[in-house]
């Protein structure tokens, strides 16, 4: 360094240089710690997603030796075994009927996105009144070309 720089007397050229120098580098960290942040987010959704994939699978596994069970236990209370074996089915079929019931009540209750419609709407109303400008062949538009808009 020149005793100059030293004294802080940098020219405005070398200051905006080491300004742009310091900002590109705190944005690759920030980058690189969202990377990070997302990577380590990522493998706790798959050890999680996993997790309930296993636990699925075990309660699917426990179905029958459950229904078998809740039937032989009807049956040892006293009625015949295809009796107890037609009230398990028939509770299961109960329970279908709820969850349906009530994922068509969700269903019903699904509707557009009113606001989002709306803002699509607004945007193409505000483009319809855009004229566009030719361009160059480099894809650029010519010196002084200015996008013109009519207001909504």
């Amino acid at each position: 360094m020149s005793a100059a720089e030293q004294d802080g007397d940098r020219s405005l050229g070398k200051l905006v240089a080491a300004a742009t120098a310091d900002l590109s580098a705190l944005v690759h960290d920030e980058i690189a710690l969202a990377k990070a942040e997302i990577r380590q987010d990522v493998k706790r959704a798959g050890i999680g997603g996993g997790a309930i994939t296993a636990a699925g699978v075990l309660a699917l596994f426990a179905l029958p030796v459950l229904s078998f069970a809740a039937a032989y236990g009807i049956h040892n209370l006293g009625l015949g075994l295809a009796w107890a074996f037609l009230i398990v089915g028939a509770a299961y079929l109960v329970l279908a009927a709820l969850l349906g019931l009530f994922a068509v009540a969700k269903f019903k209750k699904v509707k557009p996105p009113q606001k989002s419609i709306a803002s699509a709407k607004e945007t193409a109303a505000v483009l319809q009144g855009v004229k566009p400008h030719p361009r160059t062949a480099n894809g650029s538009r010519p010196a002084g070309a200015t996008v013109t808009r009519s207001t909504v």
